[in-house]
């Protein structure tokens, strides 16, 4: 009986080691911000794919400040932000993709310039040239977003409109900004490939990437991201912050994706009640609606903006 005991016990702790072990490569491999080798190197919002034309007016240093902030936990974050050529009081706020940057949204920030928006995009925590050494999926960046938006009616007037916009990890993050107490200058948000939350994404991921189920690594995964950046995967739920919504919203998703899944669509949609319009773009993959017919998806978007400034 002993000896049965000893073994099992011996077991446990090759089980418990085995599990931190994982839970530490995931950890690592999906919050800490690094390269990752399963991103699509021509993913919008991700990598930098814009035209040499776009590039260089994104990159104009007469056209273009950065801004930037403290966040409330200590962080230096910083953000591109370019006036329009008219003064219109309504600001557009940009957020980018998961391991992209500020520097990866320059198609766009002119596509919203083009509409007669002041552009701001932020690097998201951990991102180009703002601190921070996790990644927070959309959910400890909302209340960055809150600050961005303090900080754009403060230089801008309390006067001043804003729309948010967002794509793929930045999508879920203007949908996590969604249910928090916002001013009213905040009329609209459009979301494009956003996920549900983050648990189901990073449940989808495992299964995609490595073949595994979500028990028991995701919830140890979740334990030491809690531990090591300050909160459970649990937390960052968009369908949670989208049923305390009252913002108009546009819901983008192209049914071809394959890195948040296109089921995630309705998910997302059907979760808020405010006013709301969903567009399907066929054949596109992720973060890949806009290049899929840029007139078109302009046009829808400064359709639905029209309606709200």
């Amino acid at each position: 009986m002993k000896i049965f005991v000893r073994i099992v016990g011996i077991i446990a702790v090759l089980v418990v080691i085995g599990l931190g072990w994982a839970a530490n490569y995931f950890y690592n491999y999906a919050v800490v911000p690094s390269e990752k080798d399963f991103l699509d190197n021509d993913t919008p919002g991700t990598s930098k794919v814009e035209t040499k034309e776009v590039d260089r007016w994104y990159s104009d240093e007469n056209l273009r400040t950065r801004w930037s902030l403290e966040s409330q936990d200590g962080l230096n974050l910083s953000a591109i932000y370019i006036p329009a050529e008219k003064n219109n009081h309504k600001t557009a706020i940009i957020a980018h993709g998961y391991m992209g940057n500020a520097e990866t949204m320059g198609e766009y920030a002119e596509m919203y310039h083009d509409f007669g928006y002041n552009v701001l995009v932020p690097d998201a925590r951990g991102h180009g040239q703002s601190e921070g050494d996790y990644i927070g999926f959309g959910w400890h960046e909302r209340k960055d977003y809150l600050q961005w938006i303090d900080r754009v009616l403060a230089e801008n007037g309390a006067d001043e409109t804003i729309t948010l916009y967002g794509l793929s990890m930045g999508a879920a993050t203007v949908m996590m900004v969604s249910g928090e107490d916002l001013p009213k200058n905040v009329v609209s948000i459009i979301e494009d490939c956003g996920y549900s939350s983050i648990n189901a994404e990073l449940q989808y991921q495992l299964k995609d990437l490595f073949n595994l189920p979500a028990f028991p690594l995701i919830p140890v995964t979740s334990l030491m991201t809690k531990v090591r950046a300050g909160y459970f995967f649990g937390e960052g739920d968009a369908t949670k912050q989208l049923a305390k919504n009252t913002r108009p919203m546009l819901f983008i998703h192209g049914d071809a994706d394959k890195f948040v899944p296109f089921s995630m669509l309705d998910t997302v949609y059907e979760a808020t009640d405010a006013p709301k319009e969903k567009w399907v773009v066929p054949g596109a993959g992720h973060a890949k609606a806009y290049s899929k017919n840029k007139k078109l998806y302009q046009e829808k978007v400064q359709t639905f903006l029209q309606k709200y400034e």
